[in-house]
C-alpha cells in the first residue's frame, strides 16, 4: 500500500514561503519511521517540492501548522474526492479538532508515537475512526531514528535536525509549546540522541528542541557527549545559560556555534504580561556580550504587538539589535494562535479580527493592538524587517564575522532576498 506523508505549502505572502534555505520537518520523518515495512511511503514536502494529485495513494497524512491549515484543507478535499482516506494531525488539528474533522477521515490529536501505529492498523482493517487521542504524553525513551534517507537532500539547506528534548519549562502566553505539550520537559537518553547524532554522518546538527538547556543537568550530560563527535551544532535556549558558567563552557566546547533566544521584548511590564517574566530586560546586554565571548552567534526573537507597545517599539528594537550586535533576528507579530492564552484574551476582549489562518504566520497582524492601530503595527513590522535585513544593518551586525560569520552572512542576504519577495508579493 502506498502512503503520502505531506508538509502544505507555505502561503507565498508569508516569508516563510520564500526563505531557499529550508529545514525539513521531523515529524514526517518521524512518521516514516513509525510505519511498517509494509508501506510504501513518500515524503512531499511542498515548499520543496509540487504534489501530484495524479498519482493517488491508499493513505494521505499531512501535518497541519495553523498557517498552513487552508492549503492542507484544499488538499484533503481534493484527495478525498478521488477515494483516498485522510488522516489530519499536527498542532492545528489538535486544537482545531471540530474544524479539521470537516476536511478528513480521521483526525489525530497530540504526539503520534503511541497513536500512529494504531491508525495505520484500524485503516488496514477498513476500521478508521474520526479521532484518535492520546490521552498522555509519550516517553521519549527507544525512539526510532527519523527515516531521512526520505528526504530530497538537494531541496534543504541541510536535514540534520534531531530532538533531544520536548517541551518547556515555561508558559508564555503567546506560545503553543505549552497547548501542545502541556507543561511537561521530557529527555531523552543521551546514549540514544549520541547514536542518532554519529548515525546522520558528522556535519552541521539542528537540535530543534524549544529549550536545550530547560534541564540544566541533562544538558550538560548531553554536551560531554557531544564534545568527541566534532560536530557544529544550534538550538534553542533560554537566556538562563549564561548564568552557568559550566553549562556554558561544555555548550562551546562541545560545539555550539548559534543560539536561538526569545527576547521577546526590551519592556519588563510586556514579559511579565505575557508570562515570561524570567527575562529581564536590564541583563539583555551582559548576556549577549558573555554568549558572544564564547563563540556563539545569536538570532533574537521578537514579538511586537502587546499591550505596552507603541510606534517607537520597532526603532526601539532595531537600535537595541544593532548595538549588540546579534546576528539574526526574527521579528513576529503577536498572533493568537488556538489553544493559546494569549487566543482566549483576546478573544473575550472581542479583538480578534479574523481567523484566516493564512495571515496566522506571525507576518500579519489579526487583531486589534492597543496603542497603535493594525495598519501602524503592520507598516511598523514591515519598516524594522526592511531595515533589519538592509546591508548597512547586516554589515554592522556581523563585523568582525569572528562568529560563524559564513552561516550568518548567509542566512541574513537568505532573509533580505525572501523579505523582499515577500513586500513584493503583498502590494
Amino acid at each position: 500500500m502506498k502512503l503520502f506523508l505531506i508538509a502544505p505549502k507555505w502561503p507565498e505572502h508569508s516569508l516563510w514561503g520564500q526563505i531557499y534555505f529550508r529545514f525539513p520537518y521531523l515529524a514526517l520523518t518521524t512518521l516514516a519511521a513509525l510505519t511498517d515495512d509494509d508501506w510504501d511511503i513518500s515524503i512531499v514536502d511542498e515548499n520543496a517540492e509540487s504534489l501530484d494529485f495524479s498519482d493517488l495513494p491508499d493513505l494521505a497524512a499531512i501535518s497541519v501548522m495553523t498557517p498552513l491549515a487552508k492549503r492542507a484543507y484544499e488538499i484533503a478535499d481534493n484527495f478525498r474526492a478521488n477515494g483516498v482516506q485522510v488522516v489530519l494531525g499536527g498542532i492545528h488539528p489538535t486544537m482545531m479538532k471540530d474544524e479539521a474533522s470537516i476536511h478528513a477521515d480521521a483526525v489525530v490529536m497530540g504526539e503520534a508515537e503511541e497513536i500512529w501505529p494504531q491508525v495505520l492498523s484500524d485503516f488496514k482493517r477498513g476500521k478508521l475512526k474520526p479521532v484518535y487521542s492520546f490521552t498522555d504524553f509519550c516517553s521519549l525513551d527507544g525512539l526510532r531514528f527519523p527515516k531521512r534517507e526520505l528526504l530530497n537532500r538537494k531541496a534543504y539547506f541541510f536535514i540534520n535536525t534531531i530532538q533531544t528534548t520536548r517541551g518547556c519549562p515555561f508558559d508564555c502566553e503567546f506560545c503553543s509549546v505549552t497547548s501542545f505539550y502541556g507543561r511537561t520537559y521530557r529527555v531523552r537518553s543521551v546514549e540514544e540522541v549520541v547514536r542518532e547524532v554519529e548515525h546522520m554522518g558528522g556535519g552541521f546538527v539542528f537540535f530543534v528542541d524549544d529549550n536545550i538547556v530547560g534541564k540544566p543537568a541533562y544538558a550538560k550530560e548531553l554536551f560531554r557527549a557531544l564534545v568527541p563527535l566534532n560536530v557544529k551544532w544550534f538550538s534553542q535556549a533560554s537566556l538562563s545559560i549564561v548564568k552557568d558558567g559550566e553549562l556554558l563552557e561544555l555548550a562551546q566546547s562541545s560545539g555550539c556555534k548559534g543560539l536561538f533566544i526569545g527576547f521577546e521584548s526590551l519592556s519588563q511590564e510586556a514579559l511579565r504580561a505575557m508570562g515570561k517574566s524570567a527575562n529581564h530586560v536590564e541583563e539583555y546586554k551582559e548576556a549577549i556580550k558573555i554568549l558572544h565571548n564564547h563563540g556563539i552567534g545569536i538570532q533574537g526573537s521578537f514579538i511586537f504587538g502587546t499591550d505596552q507597545d507603541n510606534q517607537s517599539v520597532f526603532s526601539d528594537v532595531l537600535r537595541f539589535i544593532e548595538k549588540t550586535h546579534i546576528e539574526a533576528a526574527l521579528f513576529s507579530v503577536l498572533t493568537p494562535f488556538p489553544g493559546t492564552r494569549i487566543q482566549e484574551v483576546l478573544s473575550k476582549q472581542n479583538r480578534i479580527l479574523h481567523t484566516d489562518w493564512e495571515k496566522y504566520d506571525m507576518n500579519h497582524v489579526v487583531f486589534r493592538p492597543k496603542k497603535m492601530s493594525p495598519k501602524q503595527l503592520q507598516d511598523g513590522f514591515n519598516w524594522a524587517y526592511k531595515n533589519l535585513y538592509g546591508y548597512r544593518s547586516i554589515v554592522k551586525r556581523l563585523f568582525p564575522f569572528t562568529r560563524s560569520g559564513l552561516f550568518y552572512g548567509i542566512q541574513n542576504y537568505g532573509f533580505r532576498q525572501a523579505w523582499k519577495k515577500t513586500l513584493n508579493t503583498n502590494e
